[in-house]
C-alpha cells in the first residue's frame, strides 16, 4: 500500500501564517484571504473565489438510490419506455437527488467544497434506432429545461439538495446545454437511415429550398451573421437543407413551448465535428439549436437565469460550448453573471467544455477571448498529466502547459480558475489509462501511480475536479458508458468484473468507504490545499523537469521565502539530485511525505524521492524556522 503519512500540525499552521507571499492577511481564528475590506472568511460559501474550491463531479443516476419509487419515473412499458434497466450500462440505474443529498457527509469528508453534477433536466427517456437504444440517464437529452427529470426526483428535492449543500458551506454547479435538445426532429429525407449527411450553407443556402437550384424562400434574409430580430424574422421556412419532421405525439414534448418550432434549429444533418458542421450539425442526431437567432439567445437567458433566481446555484458547466457560435456566449455569459450578482452570488463560476486532445493552451484560450467565457475545463492539463503519468512524454510537458497560462483572457489569474481533471465520464478514468500504460503493475504500484496523479491534480494551479468513484479506486473499461460505474451496488456485469485499486471490493457492493487509501489521500490533500494559500493563488514556477519521464518539481508562490515546493517522481527509480528553489527559502516543513529540512545552499535544495514518490513542502524564512 502507498504510504500517505501527513505532517499537518506544524506545517499547516505555518502555511496559514506565512501569507505575505500571496498578498494575504495575518492568520486569524478563521482562515482568510484578502486584506482590509476585501478580507473574506474561507467558509463563506457565497464569497469564496473559484480557485478556493475542490470540485466533485457526479452523475446522479450512478451515485446513490435514495428513492426506489422513482426508478422508472412512473413510466410503464419496460426499459424501452421508462429507460430503467439497472443491469445495462446504457440505461437508468436508479440514482437520484435524494440519494445525493443523503451522501453529503461522504462527499464533504473528501474535502470537497463544490458539487458539479450532470444535467438533471427532464430528458427523453430512450433514444436510438431499434437494437441500439439507450437511455438519457446522463442528462444530455433534454426535453424540458424547467423541470427535474422524474427519474431523479422533483424540483422541490432539487431545492432541498441545494439548501443542504449550502448549509454545509458547499457550492452547487449545474451542468447546462444550449447547443442542442433531445433528438425529436428528424429530416424527412433521412428517414430510416442510420446517419444524415451534413448539408452545407454553400450547397443548401437559406434562400433556396433544397439546394441552390430550388425555389426561392426566406426572401430578404441576410444570413445568420446578421444577428438581429428584424433579420431573423425573415427566416420563416426551415426546409432549406432538409425538411424537418416532428414524430406524431411529440409535437409539444419540449418545454418551454417555443422549442417545439423547427425554425429555431439548424436542420442541416449530422455534424462531422469538422469545419462548418461543428457548429451547425446535429451532435449525434441531437437537435442543433440556431444559437445565432436572438430569440434563441433570449430564450436560454430566461431558462437558465430562472434556475439562478429560484435556487441560488453557484455556477454552470457548459456542455459542448465550442459547438456554439461565439456571439451567443458574449451575450449569455454577462447576463448570467448579472443574474447571479443580483441574487447575491458575486463569484458565479462558469466553465465551458472545450474538448481538446493536445497540450495546446492557445486553443483553449481563444474561448476566453473571442467567446468571452470566464473559464473552460482544462483539457490541456488532462493531456499533460496523462502523458507524463503514463510515460508517453517527459515532465518538461508541464512547462508547456504553464507557459500557456498568459494566453487566457486575464492571464494567469484566469488560469488559476480553470477546472483541472485527470479523467471524466466521457474520456474515461485515469486509472484505466494507467492500467493500459502499465499492464504488469503490481497492486502496490497501481495505488502508487494513481496516488501520484492525485497529488499532481491537487497541487497545480486551477480548480481540482474529482470524478466520483476515482476516490474509491474505480477503473472502468474505457470511455463513455464504460466509465460510468455505480457507487451503490451495481448489477452491471462489465462493471463488477473490474479490478479496483486500493481495495478488495468490487462495484457489486456499495463503495462509500471513507477509509479507502485514495479517499484518505484526497481528503488530506484537500486540507493542505485549503490551509495553504500558495496552492490556490500562488504563481507556478517550474523548478525541475526532463524530456524523459522523471522528476517534476515546481513551486507555488513568490520568491519571498514562503513558497510551497512540490516534487513528484514519475519513474520506478529513486531520484537524488539538487533542485533550484527561491533564493529566500531557508528551511522546509513537511506537509506530506518527507521534505528536506533546509536548503543545501541559497537557492538549492537536495531532494531524495523513492520510486513514484512525492512530497509537498512549505518553505519558511530563517526567522520562522
Amino acid at each position: 500500500m502507498m504510504k500517505t503519512k501527513i505532517s499537518l500540525a506544524a506545517g499547516l499552521a505555518l502555511s496559514v501564517s506565512l501569507l505575505s507571499g500571496c498578498g494575504q492577511a495575518e492568520a486569524q481564528d478563521t482562515p482568510v484571504y484578502g486584506t482590509g475590506e476585501t478580507a473574506v472568511a474561507l467558509d463563506d460559501v457565497r464569497t469564496r473565489l473559484p480557485e478556493d474550491e475542490v470540485i466533485y463531479f457526479v452523475l446522479p443516476d450512478r451515485f446513490e438510490n435514495g428513492d426506489p419509487q422513482n426508478d422508472a419515473a412512473g413510466i410503464e412499458g419496460g426499459r424501452l419506455k421508462s429507460g430503467y434497466d439497472p443491469t445495462h450500462k446504457g440505461f437508468y440505474h436508479g440514482g437520484d437527488l435524494k440519494g445525493l443529498t443523503e451522501k453529503l457527509d461522504y462527499i464533504q469528508g473528501l474535502g470537497v467544497t463544490a458539487i458539479w453534477f450532470a444535467p438533471i433536466f427532464k430528458n427523453k427517456p430512450v433514444q436510438g434506432t431499434p437494437g441500439n437504444e439507450s437511455a438519457g440517464y446522463h442528462g444530455y437529452w433534454v426535453t424540458d429545461f424547467t423541470q427535474v427529470d422524474p427519474h431523479f426526483g422533483t424540483n422541490d428535492e432539487f431545492r432541498a439538495f441545494v439548501d443542504a449543500a449550502h448549509a454545509r458551506g458547499m457550492k452547487v454547479y449545474m451542468d447546462i446545454i444550449a447547443n442542442h435538445t433531445a433528438d425529436v426532429l428528424y429530416p424527412k429525407e433521412c428517414e430510416g437511415q442510420k446517419e444524415c449527411t451534413y448539408r452545407s450553407k454553400a450547397d443548401y443556402p437559406y434562400l433556396r429550398k433544397g439546394g441552390v437550384e430550388g425555389a426561392v424562400i426566406n426572401e430578404g434574409f441576410a444570413g445568420d451573421t446578421v444577428m438581429t430580430a428584424e433579420n431573423f424574422a425573415k427566416l420563416t421556412d426551415p426546409a432549406y437543407a432538409y425538411t424537418p419532421v416532428t414524430p406524431a405525439g411529440e409535437e409539444n414534448i419540449k418545454v418551454p413551448a417555443w422549442l417545439n418550432d423547427p425554425i429555431w434549429y439548424h436542420n442541416r444533418g449530422d455534424t462531422t465535428f469538422e469545419g462548418e458542421s461543428s457548429r451547425y450539425g446535429d451532435f449525434v442526431g441531437l437537435d442543433d439549436l440556431m444559437t445565432e437567432n436572438p430569440r434563441v439567445i433570449d430564450g436560454f437567458i430566461a431558462i437558465f437565469g430562472n434556475w439562478i433566481d429560484k435556487y441560488g446555484i453557484d455556477g454552470f458547466r457548459i456542455d459542448t460550448a465550442k459547438h456554439v457560435n461565439p456571439e451567443f456566449w458574449t451575450r449569455f455569459t454577462p447576463a448570467m453573471m448579472e443574474r447571479a450578482k443580483a441574487k447575491g452570488i458575486p463569484n458565479f463560476h462558469i466553465f465551458g467544455e472545450v474538448y481538446a486532445h493536445e497540450v495546446d493552451p492557445g486553443f483553449l484560450a481563444q474561448f476566453t477571448k473571442r467567446d468571452e467565457l470566464p473559464t473552460v475545463l482544462d483539457f490541456a492539463f488532462q493531456v499533460a498529466a496523462h502523458d507524463m503519468l503514463t510515460g508517453k512524454a517527459g515532465t518538461h510537458l508541464f512547462g508547456k502547459l504553464i507557459d500557456g497560462d498568459v494566453l487566457y483572457a486575464g492571464g494567469e489569474a484566469t488560469a488559476r480558475q480553470l477546472p483541472t481533471f485527470l479523467g471524466n465520464h466521457d474520456m474515461g478514468r485515469i486509472a484505466h489509462m494507467l492500467d493500459k500504460a502499465y499492464p504488469d503493475a503490481s497492486e502496490e504500484e497501481r495505488l502508487a501511480r494513481i496516488s501520484l496523479a492525485h497529488v499532481l491534480l491537487m497541487t497545480t494551479r486551477g480548480v481540482p475536479t474529482i470524478y466520483s468513484g476515482d476516490e474509491q479506486g474505480f477503473v472502468g473499461d474505457g470511455g463513455d458508458q464504460a466509465a460510468r460505474e455505480d457507487m451503490f451496488p451495481s448489477q452491471v456485469a462489465s462493471y463488477n468484473d473490474n479490478r479496483l485499486i486500493g481495495t478488495d471490493a468490487t462495484t457489486a457492493v456499495a463503495n462509500f468507504d471513507d477509509q479507502h487509501p485514495l479517499y484518505r489521500l484526497i481528503a488530506q490533500l484537500s486540507e493542505i490545499r485549503k490551509q495553504t494559500p500558495q496552492l490556490r493563488y500562488g504563481r507556478t514556477k517550474l523548478r525541475a523537469s526532463n524530456e524523459k519521464p522523471g522528476l517534476l518539481a515546481f513551486t507555488r508562490g513568490d520568491d519571498n521565502g514562503t513558497e510551497t515546493f512540490v516534487m513528484l517522481n514519475m519513474t520506478n527509480q529513486p531520484i537524488n539530485q539538487n533542485v533550484e528553489v527561491g533564493i529566500n527559502s531557508i528551511s522546509f516543513l513537511t506537509l506530506i511525505e518527507q521534505c528536506p529540512a533546509a536548503v543545501s545552499a541559497p537557492g538549492s535544495v537536495s531532494i531524495n524521492l523513492p520510486p513514484l514518490g512525492y512530497a509537498i513542502c512549505q518553505a519558511a524564512p530563517q526567522d520562522k524556522k
